[in-house]
């Protein structure tokens, strides 16, 4: 067994253990038991480095990334939820921090001593994350961030955000800077939100919160950069989380054709039924070779690595809305019954499809990938 494939099998073997903690938390908030119980059982610190509090000699690898989320998205995605949150928001401490502020920050997100966010999204900055307008003005040695984010899982009850704010006016992507913030700034709050699914999800604002020098995180105008090269790494791993949750709904969908009985056989007999769930796993198994080979792709630095990410996310978000919605159809209406696994899976699968980039904009770095002169880089 290699290491990915162990580290997966531990992760599914921890997030049964877990379903107890997983199950009892308050709908669409922080589970703090649940993160405590990850670090303690291991699995967080396998995700970070030695500098930021892990247990790994080097920064998780996208395909490794991948082989967790999946395990966690066929088993549990709460879970998997928490997991993906918390590397999401500590990992650009990780990729562009001083050692210094990733043993501060990022190391107790690793033990789970703290809860991570990462904060991009605004109100009229979603999609086009390059017209970010939350404002960072200079103070002294340091800054005031005053504006709005939105949608920001872990929001308001993160210990730690990564968040990125415009230091040059006008600038366009150029002029956003990444910034370390401490979730009991003063001048800092925020509200739930409550969506389709119960996520710990929820609305920042930010009153002239100061941060320090020490809190800016890589280089002042290139924050842009490190968001997308977060995105990069975990885009490949949301097909990853929300393939696990298809290979979940088949299993269950070939299951229940294969004991329902109609006119005397089981359903499976009927070609209507079986051709479906074939073709549902032919996509399927497409949509996780996808995957990991836009995670291979990351791993060693492919220069195409942006147009591979984007369509890895594209075709398993995609495909796996469409396993879940044919496995309910061949369950019929009782998997339409609230807490049914399917009604959940219908519920959770939705979301992947928006977050981290809309399929749309995942179409658009594909093409202008594609048709990207040979000089441009």
């Amino acid at each position: 067994m290699s290491d990915r494939d162990r580290l997966a099998s531990d992760a599914s073997a921890i997030a049964r253990k877990l379903v107890p903690i997983a199950t009892s938390g308050a709908e669409g908030r922080v589970n703090r038991r649940l993160i405590g119980g990850l670090a303690e059982e291991g699995l967080l610190p396998r995700l970070f480095p030695r500098r930021a509090g892990g247990t790994r000699d080097e920064d998780v690898s996208a395909a490794e990334l991948c082989a967790v989320r999946e395990a966690l998205g066929r088993e549990s995605t709460v879970t998997e939820n928490a997991v993906a949150i918390q590397t999401l928001g500590a990992y650009p401490i990780v990729l562009a921090g001083s050692d210094a502020q990733a043993e501060r920050y990022a190391g107790p997100v690793a033990r789970g001593e703290a809860v991570a966010a990462f904060a991009l999204t605004e109100p009229d900055a979603g999609t086009d994350a390059g017209a970010l307008a939350l404002g960072a003005e200079r103070d002294g040695k340091g800054y005031r961030l005053s504006g709005t984010k939105v949608f920001i899982s872990n929001a308001p009850d993160a210990d730690v955000y990564t968040i990125f704010a415009r230091t040059t006016p006008g600038a366009g992507t150029k002029g956003i800077t990444a910034f370390i913030v401490s979730g009991d700034a003063k001048g800092l709050s925020g509200t739930v939100l409550r969506l389709l699914s119960a996520h710990p999800i929820g609305r920042l604002e930010l009153d002239g919160v100061l941060v320090s020098e020490h809190q800016v995180l890589g280089e002042v105008d290139r924050g842009f950069k490190l968001a997308m090269r977060t995105l990069d790494l975990f885009r490949p791993s949301v097909g990853a989380s929300v393939i696990g949750m298809a290979q979940a709904a088949l299993d269950a969908a070939v299951a229940h054709a294969s004991s329902r009985q109609a006119f005397g056989r089981p359903i499976k007999e009927f070609q209507a039924v079986s051709h479906q769930l074939a073709e549902m796993a032919t996509r399927l198994e497409a949509a996780r070779a996808l995957v990991y080979a836009a995670a291979e792709a990351y791993d060693r630095k492919d220069e195409h690595v942006a147009r591979r990410s984007a369509m890895a996310k594209l075709f398993a978000t995609e495909t796996a809305q469409q396993v879940i919605d044919v496995a309910i159809q061949v369950h019929g209406a009782i998997a339409l019954e609230h807490g049914h696994l399917l009604e959940h899976l219908y519920r959770e699968v939705r979301a992947p499809r928006i977050y981290e980039g809309t399929s749309e904009i995942q179409r658009e770095i594909i093409a202008r990938d594609l048709f990207r002169r040979p000089s441009e880089g």
